[in-house]
């Protein structure tokens, strides 16, 4: 029998050492290698230097164009069992050809997290407003996940509020990040071992760069006073000069750019501050703390999602002077820090493990291609939005690709 072929339809070419939605991907391609499958990763996005090597994995992979027809004909050759679908907007783009040339294709999106609920919380800051989740971006992620026959959410929080907009439970699939060893701590620094604050992200992504200047203005301000030996060290990709230039060495804020492993880096410094304002889904960097042992500073919605009822790996708080008085105990408290150390422990094991989800997930996948015409007969509203959408989609991008010509 022909291996199974599964095609991911890339945003952009996966970075793992540059943000968790490339991690994430990556994990999600290694699945279905392991399961035997002839995985094609293709996007219309231009490779950097930090792109992950594909190719060493054995996946096939292929530049698209977007607007094209020419994708129709080499999706008709092709001819994937499966398609994933790298967040909503390349559902939009690739949906109706995918539907048009291979309608017997399951269909995967893979959220990454929910861009409308980062949006709201985003604009919610910005205009100092109610958190309004109906807006634009809501109805075309929630369009997006209906005429999919599958939509992977990384944070059990989503999970609860798309059961809030009433989409049945059968068209999502709860998949966090997903570990590969069970937690080592052997070469563990000790809390001797480490000294001063550690930040990072990608600051392309706009929840890293509002945190990162909330660090600046307002928390390493009352931090410092109180642990006037302290440094605080930024790392991550993409450091513009806007993230440059926020370099004080008089007051211990270093700014240093992309860090070689971001793990190894994490484990270097005694504590992870991340006091996040907005965003959604899962935060890589709090994985990576504490499977290096490093607890976290963070808030509400930083850490929403990610412990499920565990105590957390450090504190949370949301308001400014409490935080950085929590934070203060957290650095000078040796047991306080083992225990977040040892809660870190319990949920990666608990939550993260992958051999808690690779199974039970590719079972629930070859169950619904064997059932599929079934599966989409109870998800009749998103043949709906699949009709409708082909014709406004379809014309619009015509019209793109007349143009271009």
């Amino acid at each position: 029998m022909a291996a199974r072929k599964v095609l991911f339809i890339g945003l952009v070419w996966p970075e793992p050492t540059s943000s968790a939605a490339g991690t994430r991907i990556v994990q999600l391609v290694q699945l279905f290698l392991a399961n035997g499958d002839e995985v094609h990763f293709a996007s219309a996005a231009s490779k950097s230097d930090f792109s992950f090597d594909l190719e060493s994995l054995d996946v096939i992979n292929h530049e698209i164009k977007l607007n094209d027809s020419s994708f129709n004909d080499w999706l008709t050759d092709l001819n994937p069992n499966v398609v994933v679908f790298d967040r909503f907007m390349i559902e939009e783009q690739y949906g109706w050809r995918v539907q048009q040339e291979c309608p017997n294709a399951l269909r995967i999106l893979d959220t990454e997290d929910l861009h409308f609920l980062r949006h709201a919380r985003q604009q919610s800051i910005k205009h100092r407003t109610e958190l309004d989740l109906y807006n634009d971006v809501t109805k075309r992620e929630l369009a997006a996940i209906f005429r999919c026959d599958l939509s992977l959410i990384i944070s059990q929080a989503e999970m609860d509020l798309l059961q809030e907009f009433n989409i049945n439970s059968q068209l999502l699939y709860y998949l966090p990040f997903l570990e590969e060893k069970i937690i080592s701590t052997e070469h563990w620094k000790t809390f001797e071992e480490r000294k001063d604050f550690i930040f990072i992200g990608n600051y392309l992504h706009e929840p890293n760069w509002q945190t990162l200047q909330y660090l600046k203005t307002s928390v390493w301000l009352l931090l410092r006073k109180k642990l006037p030996e302290a440094s605080l060290h930024i790392y991550g990709a993409y450091a513009t000069e806007k993230v440059t230039q926020l370099q004080n060495a008089r007051e211990k804020f270093f700014v240093h750019g992309r860090a070689e492993s971001a793990r190894g880096t994490i484990s270097e410094h005694r504590i992870l501050l991340a006091p996040l304002l907005f965003g959604a889904g899962a935060k890589g960097k709090f994985i990576d703390a504490m499977q290096t042992g490093t607890p976290i500073a963070s808030t509400t919605v930083g850490a929403e999602g990610m412990a499920n009822g565990l105590d957390w790996a450090g504190i949370i708080n949301d308001d400014l002077e409490t935080f950085v008085d929590e934070t203060v105990e957290l650095y000078q408290n040796e047991e306080k820090w083992k225990q977040a150390q040892q809660n870190g422990i319990k949920i990666i094991n608990e939550l993260y493990a992958k051999n808690k989800f690779e199974t039970s997930f590719l079972t629930r996948v070859a169950d619904m291609e064997e059932n599929l015409n079934e599966h989409r007969q109870q998800n009749f509203f998103g043949e709906i939005l699949k009709h409708h959408t082909l014709q406004s989609t379809k014309y619009m991008s015509l019209w793109i690709e007349e143009k271009n010509k």
